[in-house]
């Protein structure tokens, strides 16, 4: 292959592909450029598919290298390894438009790498990465149906703004991120600063006129450069089949489908599937047909009975509306010893949210190609199998439990008050204990919940629900509340978190192309009805936050001070900061700007504590009066501590009205003396006098 680029103008900006330079050995191997960050993908094919295998297995993998930004990882490993959380929400960011746009029976194993080769820090690479994907599937033989286009969008100064620099990203009430095709939407994925429903859409709109021009220039790049698609691996079921299959199933199946309870709805399932199986492969006998055929044929047949159960009845396998939503019950301080707690139970989905208080060493601490920093609020998210039944693995978290929890904490992050209002470290744990869908909107009615029981201040309490959709031709069907099954046959999944009046969250997903700006504006506005319903069960439990913390939470308060004086607090080698810990038992966490945070289990020590520091960092003021400590007696004078390591001399002359010949006849080692300040000298030497106080009386 030869050098071949194309160019695309995308907002202010130029987005370059390249190919046939370097990993020429690769099925497709693009590299993309916007500025000086430079995004390398490869997407290679198996010849041939797993007859064992009855999905499709696509792998993603996203790595951000540290030399990209001239750097090295700040650990004692300098080679990069285990994904980070950012890297594995990227994957998921590739995969998630890309998969639905494989041709069906194809399941040859592909898998995609993505790395951040430089990065100049003005440039974000999460929509090159997903471009670079998509030009790389593009070229390859692997059938991918059309070209997938990705951009972010911002809310600056009240206008939209198209994949924004890192800078602009920072002043943005809104970050999405928005791929499909040149027709259609296929994911978003947005939080922002409760944002209007017209305001999404708008978003939308507007990120999309972008995408349709990178996918043009893709698919022209495609035809110039692209391989021939290798479809002879295919795996097309023959009708028989299905024909098949649905006499033995299709009885069965009318009643398995409308048992409202979950676990007797999939025993009902798990034996349609056991009839179909024992007629078309008998014990003793050549199968009819392979295993994995039936398996995907019956899923294929469950879901259209389904979805035209719904479309013709308005009626879903739990007996609800579209519209309905499943009953929720709130108990909120339902752990005694913890800081904050709710137990928030919709229909068959229940999560047990936990919320930590603590000082500044709590925050989560991450390093990425802008550097290190601390999050101070974090939400984390476990899905253990019991919650649906079955015996799994424990461990790390998956991705998907990584992505739920990623969304639950952006939502949450809204309502999040300021650390110089609220100083405290805050950490809500998700444990979802049932799942029968939208377990992460769950997470987040729980974990807002969990946030008022521990007392802290939220702006607007939010609520969230999973929306999905039925969609055949020019029908379709809006479901609120999404079950697991619903999930799994439906065309969408549609995320939305807010409150009455704005949105702080949302992702969707889609399966199929066709879903336009109407119906997307119709499921948010359904999405609204469904979430403030849900925010008003809440709010009947649970109206306000809690005006006091629990006692077993950490007393926080803080002081300013100026960040020339961080040097005194802390003193050489810490020595100061650490006798002030040992003196009063308190934790004391200083950042850049002075702002000085104090954590201790009583008021008092806090109090000890908030003193030393006002002397360390107080500055002395000539006239003003100050009550010390007398250190030291002289023939000349006394000396005394107006503020802890700062003393002056008070003159022999001006300790008193009258004439004094010997000091140490008035005034002992350790006495307490009110002082005047009279002047300070070039050399920081500090005149003080007893008499100017006795004269004002």
């Amino acid at each position: 292959m030869q050098r071949e680029t194309i160019s695309v103008q995308v907002g202010a900006q130029e987005i370059v592909f390249e190919t046939g330079k370097i990993a020429r050995q690769a099925g497709g191997a693009v590299v993309v450029r916007c500025g000086e960050t430079i995004v390398f993908t490869s997407a290679c094919a198996a010849p041939t598919a797993d007859p064992e295998t009855d999905f499709f297995p696509l792998r993603v993998d996203y790595q951000e290298k540290f030399s990209s930004a001239g750097k090295t990882l700040g650990g004692f490993i300098k080679r990069e390894g285990r994904p980070t959380e950012r890297e594995i929400l990227v994957s998921r960011l590739i995969d998630r438009p890309l998969r639905p746009m494989f041709e069906e029976g194809y399941y040859n194993e592909v898998q995609i790498l993505s790395y951040v080769w430089s990065y100049d820090g003005v440039h974000s690479p999460e929509p090159l990465a997903i471009c670079g994907a998509s030009a790389a599937l593009v070229i390859s033989d692997a059938p991918l149906i059309k070209p997938v286009g990705a951009v972010r969008v911002g809310f600056i100064d009240g206008r939209f703004v198209v994949n924004p620099t890192i800078e602009q990203q920072k002043l943005s009430k809104l970050d999405l991120m928005l791929a499909g095709t040149e027709e259609a939407v296929l994911m978003i994925e947005g939080f922002c600063d409760f944002l209007t429903e017209e305001q999404v859409l708008e978003a939308i709109e507007t990120g999309h006129k972008s995408i349709k021009v990178i996918c043009q220039a893709l698919e022209q790049w495609k035809t110039k450069v692209g391989k021939a698609k290798n479809r002879e691996t295919l795996r097309l079921l023959p009708k028989e089949l299905y024909n098949d299959i649905e006499a033995i199933a299709n009885p069965l199946l009318e009643s398995a489908l409308r048992i409202q309870q979950k676990q007797k709805r999939e025993e009902a399932l798990a034996n349609v599937a056991k009839a179909v199986n024992d007629s078309l492969m008998p014990a003793g006998q050549e199968p009819k047909y392979p295993a994995q055929h039936i398996s995907y044929a019956l899923k294929d047949i469950s879901s259209k009975m389904m979805r035209r159960m719904i479309l013709n009845e308005n009626l879903r396998s739990d007996g609800r509306k579209s519209t309905e939503i499943r009953q929720i019950d709130v108990e909120q301080s339902l752990l005694p010893r913890v800081h904050g707690s709710s137990l928030f139970t919709r229909g068959e989905t229940q999560a047990v949210a936990v919320c930590t208080l603590g000082g500044a060493g709590m925050a989560q601490r991450f390093e990425d190609l802008e550097g290190e920093g601390n999050q101070r609020f974090y939400l984390q998210y476990f899905f253990p199998p019991f919650s649906v039944g079955e015996v799994g693995r424990i461990g790390a978290p998956g991705r998907r439990e990584v992505g739920h929890g990623k969304l639950a904490e952006r939502a949450l992050m809204a309502v999040i008050p300021p650390k110089e209002q609220f100083p405290y470290t805050i950490r809500v744990e998700s444990n979802i204990t049932e799942s029968n869908g939208s377990s992460s909107m769950a997470t987040v009615c729980g974990g807002c919940l969990a946030l008022m029981d521990a007392g802290v201040p939220v702006k607007r309490p939010v609520s969230g629900i999973a929306m999905g959709l039925i969609l055949e031709g020019d029908r379709y069907i809006i479901l609120s509340d999404i079950l697991g099954i619903e999930d799994a046959l439906g065309d969408m999944d549609f995320k939305v978190t807010g409150d009455h009046q704005g949105i702080t969250a949302f992702q969707m997903d889609i399966k199929v192309e066709g879903i336009t700006i109407d119906i997307m504006r119709a499921a948010l506005q359904q999405a609204k009805d469904g979430r403030i319903h849900i925010l008003n069960k809440m709010l009947a439990v649970c109206p306000t936050f809690k005006g006091e913390m629990s006692r077993y939470a950490p007393r926080i308060e803080t002081i300013q001070i100026k960040p020339s004086k961080i040097a005194t607090v802390i003193g050489p080698g810490g020595k100061q900061i650490r006798a002030i810990i040992e003196q009063t038992g308190v934790q004391i966490d200083i950042d850049d700007s002075g702002l000085v945070s104090i954590a201790a289990n009583d008021l008092d020590s806090i109090e000890k504590a908030k003193a030393i520091i006002y002397g360390l960092t107080a500055e002395i003021e000539i006239g003003r009066v100050y009550t010390g400590k007398a250190t030291s007696i002289a023939p000349f004078g006394v000396f005394v501590e107006i503020l802890p390591g700062k003393e002056g001399l008070c003159h022999i002359s001006e300790f008193d009205v009258s004439r004094i010949n010997n000091l140490e006849d008035f005034v002992k080692q350790g006495d307490i003396v009110t002082v005047k300040v009279l002047d300070i000298n070039e050399r920081g030497q500090i005149k003080l006098s007893r008499k100017a106080t006795l004269q004002a009386q």
